[in-house]
């Protein structure tokens, strides 16, 4: 039986960026099937009472370091969006649109390279359209796809369903009920899927 780890993120965590660009080597090395679980980043912040570290200048400062020494130690081209914080509460509908979609995973790339790889300020949509075309979206079917009140609904369900589940920041990992929080937890995601 194939082993799933769950992957909650959300496209303005930088953290979960650099968590993105590992998944594949970690799901090569543990035969893991990865289910991508989008989720607004804000809102499980309201709810928990959680803040980003930017919200505190003197860890916000820390962790944009950090952040690059793990892309150093990665290998992943990081570049800090100097457009951020960034409201990605559109992009997250629009990978909760397009998860069962042949796109989605195009769409993560894309979105992800554009908020912290070549720093783009995606909240434009005249920045967002050309990350969108090459991702197969156009803006206008991009727009219709994320005013759905079904998308908006999804969202919404992950979003309180991870908060339920003990979650208060991204990314976060699940191996069966098993949590994990941070991109630097990933080899204690990798013991628990060889476990």
């Amino acid at each position: 039986m194939t082993k799933t780890v769950e992957f909650l993120f959300d496209f303005g965590s930088p953290a979960s960026y650099l968590a993105y660009q590992r998944l594949p080597g970690l799901a090569g090395r543990t035969g893991a099937r990865v289910e991508y679980t989008p989720m607004s980043l804000g809102a499980v912040f309201k709810a928990t009472g959680n803040a980003s570290p930017g919200a505190v200048p003197a860890k916000g400062r820390y962790t944009s370091v950090d952040f690059r020494r793990w892309a150093r130690r990665y290998g992943t081209e990081f570049n800090f969006n100097p457009h951020f914080p960034i409201n990605t509460m559109q992009l997250m509908r629009g990978a909760t649109a397009l998860i069962d979609d042949t796109r989605f995973m195009t769409y993560c790339d894309h979105v992800f390279d554009a908020m912290w790889r070549e720093p783009k300020n995606l909240g434009d949509p005249a920045e967002l359209a050309p990350v969108l075309r090459r991702a197969g979206v156009e803006a206008a079917d991009f727009q219709a796809l994320v005013e759905r009140q079904e998308t908006k609904d999804r969202l919404r369900a992950a979003t309180e369903r991870a908060v339920e589940r003990g979650v208060f920041g991204a990314p976060t990992f699940f191996v069966g009920e098993e949590m994990f929080f941070g991109q630097d937890r990933m080899d204690f995601v990798e013991e628990a899927l060889a476990a």
